[in-house]
């Protein structure tokens, strides 16, 4: 183990001849603190140096061996090709059901609590073509979903509307994951002072940038929600 950690703790040295891995720091990190691992616990895991684990977290251009890779893997409980971002552009649940599965229903306290994690959900919305359905970065706001988008565009059409909203997260290395669905009416926010209040409150901004200033609050009247475990 200690010429494993020397290794370690020399290769970044090495690492800027390699060819970069991307944004392998940010996929560390993330994994790492959603586990509720602090930095020296994860390497202690993997059995390497926290400094060389530091390293690999902060500096872009880090590019581990395979060994460190899998050590990392194992340790942050995934893949390889998630932690290199091999995975980036499949969609979710590609990988074989897992030993044994459970299936259960989400309490409402439950569901509540997932959404609130904020991110990336899936709008549902009827249009006379038939229904769309467009992904929108999102915020709880007292126990309604709002958006931002801009005005003719796909979640703009949520206006005066019933509507469907559906969140999940997919864990591919270990085939379990969950899912919870809203319904319920969609309206524009033209109140300027809650449109102020809703800029103020909301986690982020939409990742398609450009001018974005339509609000859209979506009431949950029935929430539901399901999860897999292994």
């Amino acid at each position: 183990m200690a010429g494993q950690t020397k290794a370690n703790v020399a290769a970044p040295a090495a690492a800027a001849t390699e060819t970069p891995l991307g944004d392998l720091g940010r996929r560390l990190a993330a994994r790492r603190v959603k586990l509720g691992l602090t930095r020296r616990q994860a390497a202690a895991r993997a059995g390497m140096a926290v400094t060389y684990l530091g390293y690999l977290e902060e500096h872009p251009g880090a590019a581990p061996g395979t060994s460190a890779l899998v050590r990392l893997a194992e340790a942050l409980e995934t893949t390889v090709g998630e932690l290199t971002g091999g995975t980036v552009d499949l969609p979710p649940g590609t990988g074989r059901a897992g030993y044994a599965p459970q299936f259960t229903t989400l309490r409402p306290g439950e569901c509540r609590t997932l959404l609130a994690m904020h991110g990336v959900g899936r709008l549902a919305v009827p249009t006379p073509t038939g229904p769309v359905i467009v992904p929108v970065n999102y915020s709880v706001v007292d126990g309604a979903i709002v958006f931002r988008t801009a005005r003719g565009a796909a979640p703009s059409l949520a206006d005066g509307r019933q509507v469907a909203f559906e969140v999940d997260r997919i864990d591919d290395a270990f085939s379990q994951g969950w899912s919870v669905l809203v319904r319920g009416p969609a309206r524009a926010v033209t109140d300027p002072q809650e449109q102020r209040r809703l800029t103020e409150r909301a986690y982020s901004a939409p990742w398609a940038g450009g001018s974005r200033s339509l609000w859209v609050r979506i009431d949950a009247f029935t929430i539901t929600g399901r999860r897999i475990t292994v």
